[in-house]
Order: C-alpha cells, then structure tokens, then sequence
C-alpha cells in the first residue's frame, strides 16, 4: 500500500518511514504547493493512504464527501518533535491496513479510526 505525505507532515515522519522499506511519497518532493482538493486526488489516483496534519481533509472527507483511500490526520503537537515522529511512525507501520478507506485521526490519546463510505468523485 503506498502513502502519500502532505506537504503539513513533518519531514521526519517520511524519512523514518522509508528508512523501514514504506512506499512513501511526499507532496513536498513532487507537487509543492498544490491544493488539498489536488492533494487528494493525487492519493486516490495512486490508491494510497494520506498522512496529514491539515484539518482542512476532514472538511474534503466528512462535509464534502471526496473519494478517498483513507486519510490519517496527525495531531500529535502537543508533545516534543522526537517523540512526535518515532509515535507516528510506529502508529502507521502497525496499523497501515486499517488506515485503508477509512479517516483515522492519531493525537496524544491514541489513534481513532471512523470507518466511512466517501462518494464524491470530483
């Protein structure tokens, strides 16, 4: 399953996912300063998982229903940046198949996913 990082991830995030052989592409590296809309649709063009830390995708997914392949909204800045990428890391590694199609949101408290039916196709 391949992910795509928003250009919002931290950068470390991306490196310690590739470091462990993740398919990992980053919005930063290819398509600076595209749109969330286009970011989106970049990720279900390439049937991956996106990995956030915009809110703005929870609008796209909840309110505007856009298609998508699962979405992963990081919310981790409450604790030290060290800590923030090994958790990240970690949550996605062990849980990247139930990231599939579903918006999933990591915070201090753990990770939350809500499984949901997105038909948008704009």
């Amino acid at each position: 399953m391949a992910i795509v990082a928003d250009e919002s991830v931290d950068f470390g995030i991306v490196k310690l996912l590739r470091a462990d052989k993740l398919n990992i592409l980053a919005i930063s590296e290819e398509h600076s300063g595209i749109t969330d809309l286009e970011v989106l649709k970049f990720a279900v063009k390439r049937n991956a998982i996106l990995i956030t830390e915009d809110k703005d995708f929870g609008e796209l997914a909840f309110r505007l229903k856009y298609k998508h392949k699962g979405i992963l909204l990081i919310r981790l800045s409450d604790i030290p940046r060290k800590e923030r990428i090994k958790t990240a890391s970690e949550i996605i590694k062990e849980h990247v198949e139930k990231l599939k199609g579903n918006f999933s949101v990591l915070n201090s408290h753990g990770l939350r996913i809500k499984t949901g039916n997105y038909t948008n196709e704009d």
